[in-house]
């Protein structure tokens, strides 16, 4: 089974929530999960020929959480081309502002520009459609699971 680490990025505990959701679904499929709410650069290291599964929200003008801009930052600084890592992503965002998912979509756009294999699709959630993120997040993490070798 796989290695993943769930990297999070969270302002009001939305994306934790689907964090440790996944994680729970994760293991229960047999898989070595763990979460990372306050992730270091030396965490995501551990999983450069494994998994990882970013879960961010979006703040400001489509920003990422203060909680994850230290883990992009030092990535995008740091790593750069890193082909091996294979990615999950789950946006959380509101569509009732401007740049929706924007804080997952710049993630997104890193890791491809940098090289990673994304596995399945970018999940986005929007909160003004769904007040409970883990309704439409689960079933994803579902299929999610079936993809991870």
């Amino acid at each position: 089974m796989a290695k993943v680490g769930i990297f999070v990025g969270t302002m009001y505990g939305n994306s934790l929530l689907v964090a440790e959701e996944a994680e729970a679904i994760l293991k229960g499929h047999g898989h070595d999960a763990a979460v990372y709410e306050d992730p270091e650069l030396a965490d995501w290291e551990n999983y450069r020929n494994a998994y990882v599964l970013v879960v961010t929200s979006t703040t400001g003008q489509g920003d990422l959480p203060d909680s994850i801009v230290p883990l992009y930052e030092g990535i995008k600084d740091k790593i750069g081309y890193q082909p091996e890592l294979r990615y999950g992503l789950i946006a959380l965002g509101d569509s009732t502002y401007a740049n929706f998912c924007g804080g997952g979509k710049k993630f997104d756009a890193l890791l491809q520009e940098q090289g990673a294999t994304r596995t399945g699709e970018v999940l986005t959630i929007d909160a003004s459609e769904y007040p409970e993120p883990e309704t439409l997040s689960n079933p994803w993490v579902e299929n999610w699971s079936a993809l991870l070798k």
